[in-house]
């Protein structure tokens, strides 16, 4: 078997949801309007964050690199979950399902270490705060993004190297709506335990040292909040993090246990939907958590949309005379 040629396959059928075969219409209605509002939601908010100079603060500079990188993990998966909704064929090439893999990969690993970077400036703007401009000054914003979105890449690079290296022989078809580790290993025909391996230890490091640090930033943040003497404090505090956490538990429940539960207990469904939820439910929430309970995030939209508003009277005025 290992002798097999893994050019056989040239390309992967994606199961997807074929199992509801009389809702695949209602899924794709319903994935192409939250497709929509993850879209519409994230660029605003990077727009918004962008011109607004009240929002030209470290935490709004990750939360519209947060917002980027949604739509750009988005993209990777959710049009080709929609086009396969709709065809007969739902298949993938070899390489593009390399590239989905490592973009999906190298996006999640990103994402991961930024909501530990976003816990980490929480951390110093409520328990360090005297110092926060110059620890969070620009620069060093810049670099840390900078680092984090090439942290990605040599994930993905390694994940795709590894798996695709060995041997595919047949069958072709992935019981997935997208190209994930844990599927196509099932259509390996090799010793799979050096990727095991490499998988194991790239969720340690990927997944779970970013979540130790958000649960350190947290524990210190709590500390410091409890010793708070005033009322008002300890609520301006709990709700600069509250919306952030939400979004790590919404992302880390669904993560963990999508991607460290046992082979054994390996349930393909069940798999489906939790990655359903990081790859479309999460990317649309974000923007709704971080809109409509921020406070300076719903100023500033009203204040946006008043200039407008009251421009558009004296160009439409302009235009006629």
């Amino acid at each position: 078997m290992s002798g097999v040629n893994k050019t056989m396959v040239t390309e992967f059928i994606l199961l997807g949801f074929s199992n509801l075969a009389q809702f695949q219409l209602l899924f794709f209605v319903v994935l192409l309007l939250l497709y929509m509002v993850t879209l519409l939601g994230n660029i605003l908010i990077i727009l918004i964050t962008t011109v607004d100079p009240a929002l030209h603060s470290p935490m709004y500079f990750f939360l519209r690199n947060l917002s980027l990188l949604e739509i750009c993990l988005t993209l990777v998966v959710v049009p080709q979950l929609l086009s396969n909704l709709l065809a007969e064929k739902k298949s993938i090439s070899f390489l593009g399902c390399m590239a989905q893999m490592f973009f999906s990969f190298s996006f999640g690993t990103v994402e991961c270490f930024l909501l530990a970077a976003m816990a980490y400036d929480r951390y110093v703007a409520i328990c360090n705060p005297l110092r926060y401009t110059n620890i969070m000054n620009r620069r060093v914003c810049i670099q840390v993004m900078v680092a984090l979105w090439l942290s990605g890449i040599p994930v993905g690079t390694v994940q795709i190297t590894l798996l695709f290296s060995l041997p595919f022989c047949g069958p072709n078809e992935v019981n997935h709506f997208f190209c994930d580790g844990p599927p196509l290993l099932e259509l390996v025909c090799a010793d799979t335990s050096l990727f095991e391996t490499y998988v194991l230890t790239g969720t340690v490091i990927g997944i779970m040292c970013p979540f130790v640090l958000i649960l350190v930033s947290y524990a210190c943040i709590l500390h410091t909040v409890l010793k708070m003497k005033s009322a008002a404090g300890r609520h301006k505090a709990f709700s600069t993090c509250s919306s952030h956490l939400i979004v790590v538990t919404l992302l880390y429940g669904t993560g963990i246990l999508a991607y460290l539960q046992p082979k054994s207990d390996y349930f393909p469904d069940i798999k489906k939907f939790l990655a359903l939820s990081y790859t479309v439910i999460t990317p649309t929430l974000n923007p709704i958590i971080y809109s409509l309970r921020n406070r300076e995030m719903k100023e500033s939209l009203w204040r946006t949309l008043r200039r407008k508003t009251a421009k558009t009277p004296s160009f439409i005025t302009h235009v006629l005379l």
